[in-house]
């Protein structure tokens, strides 16, 4: 009875001396205590070594398919005899049943066989008289090789990139923000104007940089920042500002922080860039769906893109709004239709009616298609393309105020045509209108009344009320 033995160095065929340990399982490792012990139990007939971590990996991934390597076919080529029928012990048996097939090999897969596997493996550097080191070195390259295809590992396809650059990128928004509010202020004591006249931020600190006291407003020539009629009113603030006199230190400190904000707001937009490249490979079809910062920011907030695709569309549309949701619920009231799907382009265009409609559609159609980036090999943003037009297309029909159904067949729009009044048909007549009776009176056996009016009817001489 042989034995099919697997190991990161190469295939190994062992002879199992006694047919009846294998029946024996559970005092089984009392033989494989020691090689002695062992050597007495199954005795090398064959070891096929790998040349390579290459060969190697082949043939490990061949073994976890089911099929039948160039190193294993070739070892069991020299063990086929037509004249003896051994038994091929194999541990899986997938690859026992292939064997089957090719050889004829009578394999046998079962418990017996992986208790066995499992006892000689603890003494294989012995029985495969093979250098320790050697092995645990082999077998650690062979293992981070199988986790890579495993894995189909590829440095473009890591989310964990956009992670940290959406959040860097927040990071230095909030920086940005704080420091220019800090130079406006700072700056405003000496030329308060400046700040209302230009609403740019980088321009500011490019003309604070530049200028530095408002009295070199006149002589500075700073077309190349803002608009002539911008440069002209500058000019004129500055001959009549109100602000305080500085010092030059003080000009010096507040040049090298508008040089800071510069400097910031030049990286952040060369970071955008690598951030919109880093999505357009990890997640082709989200980002032409929802843009590059809401795909970020949705990939950020749930860990990585694999869990992103864990979830439900419904959690999708609000994911962001976990305290809005939790607080709704607590008190009862409506939950949050939106939450950072919100800020993509297709919901920020349309009308406040239909946000929370559009919202679900959307997040219905980024769910499909986080999960084609996650687990597909297509790199390109076909889906996404598809899916956008088709959401544009009903998003214009709900706009328009269509009553056709965005999915089947519906109803056309009805028309409705404008009353015109006919006149053609008489006046309307007031006292025909009247359901209360009418009381005639005579001349002298009426009732009567200083203050009563009458009104003398057309058909006879009698008063009517």
């Amino acid at each position: 009875m042989l034995i099919l033995f697997e190991t990161s160095a190469g295939f190994a065929i062992f002879k199992l001396l006694d047919e009846k340990k294998l029946q024996e399982t559970k005092t089984l490792y009392i033989d494989f205590e020691s090689p002695e012990k062992a050597a007495n139990v199954i005795k090398l007939i064959q070891f096929e070594k790998f040349e390579d971590t290459t060969q190697a990996l082949a043939a490990a991934t061949a073994t976890v398919e089911g099929k039948i390597s160039k190193p294993l076919k070739k070892l069991l080529k020299r063990l086929v005899d037509p004249d003896v029928q051994e038994k091929l012990l194999v541990a899986d048996s997938t690859l026992a049943k292939a064997i089957k097939e090719k050889f004829g090999f009578d394999c046998i897969c079962n418990s017996s066989v992986q208790d066995l596997m499992r006892v000689i493996r603890s003494q294989a550097d012995s029985l495969l008289q093979v250098d320790e080191k050697e092995l645990a070195a082999m077998r650690i390259g062979l293992a981070h090789s199988l986790s890579r295809y495993k894995l189909k590992f590829s440095p473009d396809k890591v989310d964990t990139m956009i992670v940290q650059a959406i959040s860097l990128l927040d990071d230095l928004d909030k920086e940005t923000n704080n420091y220019i509010m800090r130079c406006k202020e700072w700056y405003g004591w000496h030329f308060p104007e400046l700040a209302k006249i230009i609403q740019d931020n980088i321009a500011f600190c490019k003309i604070v940089q530049r200028l530095g006291y408002r009295t070199n407003a006149v002589e500075l020539d700073l077309s190349d920042i803002v608009p002539a009629d911008v440069e002209a009113q500058i000019k004129e603030a500055a001959e009549i500002s109100m602000g305080t006199e500085i010092s030059e230190e003080d000009i010096m400190n507040i040049r090298h922080l508008c040089a800071q904000v510069i400097e910031i707001s030049d990286y952040r937009a060369q970071l955008f860039e690598y951030l919109k490249n880093r999505m357009m490979a990890v997640a082709p079809n989200l980002t032409v769906l929802v843009g590059e910062l809401v795909g970020a920011r949705l990939i950020a907030h749930a860990g990585s893109l694999l869990n992103l695709a864990k979830h439900p569309s419904s959690t999708v549309q609000i994911l962001g709004a976990e305290k809005a949701l939790f607080r709704a619920m607590k008190t009862k009231h409506d939950t949050p239709k939106y939450g950072l799907i919100y800020h993509s382009a297709l919901v920020g265009q349309t009308s406040a009616k239909l946000k929370g409609k559009i919202s679900r559609m959307l997040a219905s159609k980024a769910a499909l298609a986080i999960r084609v980036d996650a687990l597909g090999e297509d790199t390109q943003a076909t889906l996404g393309l598809e899916q956008r037009a088709d959401l544009e297309r009903k998003f214009a029909l709900l706009e328009q105020n269509a009553s056709k159904r965005i999915s089947g067949s519906g109803k056309m729009q009805a028309k409705f045509e404008k009353y015109q009044k006919n006149t053609d048909k008489g006046q309307f007549n007031q006292d025909q209108a009247s359901t209360l009776p009418q009381k005639r009176h005579s001349d002298f056996g009426g009732r009567g009344g200083a203050n009563k009016r009458f009104k003398r009817g057309n058909a006879n001489n009698s008063f009517v009320v």
